[in-house]
């Protein structure tokens, strides 16, 4: 079916709310689909944990994810070791799973510049918190692999529903169409963007058929499905690396999901929408859906659904107390890692800034703020 030919409203799922199968189950060994399940879990118990931490002050603003745990470890589990990942500002559960250590996104949100310190062999971009501006970066990243030859590289780009919106998603879905280059682009679409709901987004029937536009194919897809998740960013990677006559390489996925909590800690979800709404989302939850469908396959039972609960918690806990080992980063690091050469103005700054903190101390000066 050619790209123009698909319809992008029709959505794919693999397992109802109840865990029920009703569509096409990815080939998946169990070792990969019990590996799917405790990634999920450790990503629902830290993001739990962090949100803790911040509320005690020992960590900075934080976005949490639980509710998009079958979006991003579906998504991240198709990847292959030579894969890119370029996330937003949300994808902790993702980038756990490409090798990212939990203790590195704490410090990330704790304030430390050692949280961008990417391990070479990870393959992922660093955390993208301004909105959008990764995606023509995905585009260019992509096409740096068609110069050089790179055939069986691909990439995943991750954004939010209220990316589609910003300039810098059209310019780099439009580039990445106009030179054919193997990136898949992931949308979470959870319902809100901060406070501006899905349908003050676009008047678009779905945001998958943005890709239409570009000339590329758009998928919709159930995002609180693990495996529907995984069935369709692996064949979107697959086109990516080899595509057909009728096809180009990129493919826009829209996941359609939400998000339990907050924006951010900084939100209070309360003002803009209704309770009874979180809970009917909750009833589509991707834990317990997965949990469901291997508990009837006879992978799982309740005693490794503890023995997993356990393993994850002591290596949250494990990652808490490693982050919280680090010494505290000096104020004034703020001023480095944005300029090889820092502009007149902001050396000014710095010097003004490390006179300031000399003559009071830095623990004064952050008491202040």
């Amino acid at each position: 079916m050619s790209t123009i030919d698909r319809d992008p409203s029709d959505r794919v799922q693999v397992l109802d709310e109840d865990g029920n199968v009703v569509g096409d189950p990815p080939d998946l060994d169990e070792q990969t689909l019990i590996g799917i399940y405790r990634d999920m879990k450790l990503a629902r118990h830290f993001d739990q944990r962090a949100v803790s931490l911040q509320r005690q002050g020992r960590m900075g603003t934080y976005p949490p994810l639980s509710g998009q745990e079958g979006a991003q470890i579906g998504s991240a589990y198709a990847l292959r070791e030579d894969d890119w990942m370029v996330p937003s500002y949300r994808e902790h559960g993702a980038t756990v799973v490409r090798g990212l250590p939990l203790k590195k996104t704490l410090l990330y949100w704790m304030g430390y510049e050692a949280g961008n310190d990417v391990p070479e062999d990870a393959n992922i971009l660093p955390v993208a918190v301004p909105i959008a501006s990764q995606v023509p970066h995905a585009a260019g990243l992509a096409w740096s692999w068609k110069l050089q030859g790179q055939d069986n590289t691909a990439g995943i780009c991750y954004f939010g529903d209220g990316a589609t919106s910003e300039g810098d998603f059209h310019e780099g879905m439009n580039f990445a169409g106009v030179y054919d280059v193997p990136m898949v682009f992931f949308c979470n679409n959870n319902q809100w963007a901060i406070s501006v709901p899905r349908e003050n987004q676009t008047a678009s029937e779905t945001l998958a058929q943005k890709a239409v536009a570009y000339g590329f194919e758009g998928v919709q897809v159930d995002g609180m499905d693990p495996l529907a998740v995984y069935k369709v960013t692996q064949d979107a990677l697959a086109k990516a690396r080899d595509p057909d006559e009728d096809q180009l390489r990129p493919t826009m996925i829209e996941a359609v999901q939400y998000r339990f909590g907050a924006h951010t800690t900084a939100d209070d979800p309360s003002v803009y929408r209704e309770e009874s709404e979180v809970q009917e989302w909750k009833a589509k939850d991707p834990i317990p859906r997965l949990e469901a469908y291997l508990e009837d396959q006879g992978i799982l039972d309740e005693k490794r659904v503890e023995e997993i609960e356990a393993e994850v918690e002591q290596q949250v806990a494990d990652a808490v107390d490693a982050a919280e080992s680090e010494p505290r980063p000096e104020p004034e690091e703020m001023f480095e890692h944005t300029y090889a050469e820092l502009p007149e103005d902001l050396e000014r700054q710095r010097e003004e800034f490390v006179s300031m903190v000399e003559k009071h101390g830095s623990d004064a000066f952050l008491e202040e703020e």
